[in-house]
């Protein structure tokens, strides 16, 4: 007598006590066991979070909280992030974007927003140009793109270098690993604390947990991988512009004042048709940690604008 299947047994979850409403989860994509975190208005539209290096999903959670009254809101960990599987292959930003959007298939989304941040921007460009009929809208944190705006050559003098230092390093075959493992917290330290326009942003439970994360094994090995196939990711990039042209969803290009990139709209309306650019002042490279009220307001007035043109159809 075979098994039968029960079709409505609840999936695993677990309540993130800090943000009433928001759940942990795991689904298998591919293969690869990815984390996320989702929760926020069931009624409300599909907000897709995206973070980047050294982070996790945690970076989005004030903002989950500003803005899960009308979103129901997604952020997942990407392969080799935060607490999802860390695979030896598979981080060029394509398969990045294809493993995402499995998962949000998976989860029977099929109509969505998207916001990401550093290495999280890298995975949404392509993932917006190859899955534009299911991404309404984007909006990319400071962060230029491989193959789009990211320049070949990074600067190398003192007022600059301090900001992307860490391409060249984490490009470098074993050498990161071996100098980081043991000293995750120095690491950390200087990573998060010095590229942020307020190093008392990060607090101890902040710091702990990122360390935490990077502790796991494959975890410092995973978060280099992506820059080391950014020659790749690259390379798909310019394919898809060639092929596909200029992106033509709506865009919304957020600076930072003591960010990475000074302004992040100029470069992208080159490959964008609909860019919209702001700036959010006293704030370094790490946006939503530092300034949680600012880019929700942002993120909102930008969602509500297409919502109205929408309705007024």
């Amino acid at each position: 007598m075979s098994a039968s299947v029960i079709k409505h047994a609840q999936g695993w979850t677990q309540p993130f006590n800090a943000l009433d409403g928001f759940s942990h989860h795991y689904a298998t994509v591919d293969g690869v066991r990815l984390h996320y975190v989702s929760g926020g208005n069931a009624n409300g539209e599909t907000l897709l979070l995206l973070a980047g290096f050294p982070q996790s999903w945690f970076a989005w959670r004030q903002v989950m909280a500003l803005l899960g009254d009308r979103y129901f809101i997604i952020a997942p960990d990407l392969p080799g992030q935060g607490d999802s599987d860390k695979p030896l292959s598979g981080y060029d930003t394509t398969s990045l974007a294809q493993n995402v959007q499995g998962l949000m298939q998976q989860l029977g989304h099929e109509s969505y927003y998207l916001a990401a941040h550093d290495v999280g921007a890298w995975v949404a460009w392509p993932y917006a140009t190859l899955f534009s009929d299911q991404v309404k809208k984007l909006a990319l944190l400071d962060a230029g793109i491989p193959g789009v705006t990211l320049p070949e050559s990074l600067p190398a003098t003192p007022d600059k270098a301090w900001k992307t230092w860490h391409f060249a390093f984490h490009l470098l075959p074993d050498l990161p690993e071996a100098l980081i493992e043991g000293r995750e917290a120095i690491y950390l330290e200087w990573f998060l604390k010095r590229k942020a326009a307020s190093p008392m942003v990060f607090g101890d439970e902040d710091m702990a947990e990122y360390t935490r994360l990077l502790q796991q094994k494959g975890a410092i090995r995973a978060g280099m991988a992506t820059y080391r196939e950014v020659t790749v990711s690259a390379a798909q990039n310019r394919a898809l512009l060639k092929k596909r042209g200029k992106l033509a969803l709506p865009l919304l290009a957020i600076s930072a004042d003591q960010g990475s990139i000074p302004d992040m709209a100029l470069p992208l309306r080159e490959f964008a048709a609909d860019v919209t650019g702001i700036k959010i002042a006293h704030c370094g490279h790490f946006i939503p940690d530092e300034q949680p009220q600012a880019l929700a307001e942002a993120l909102g007035e930008f969602l509500i604008k297409r919502q109205v043109a929408m309705s007024g159809d």
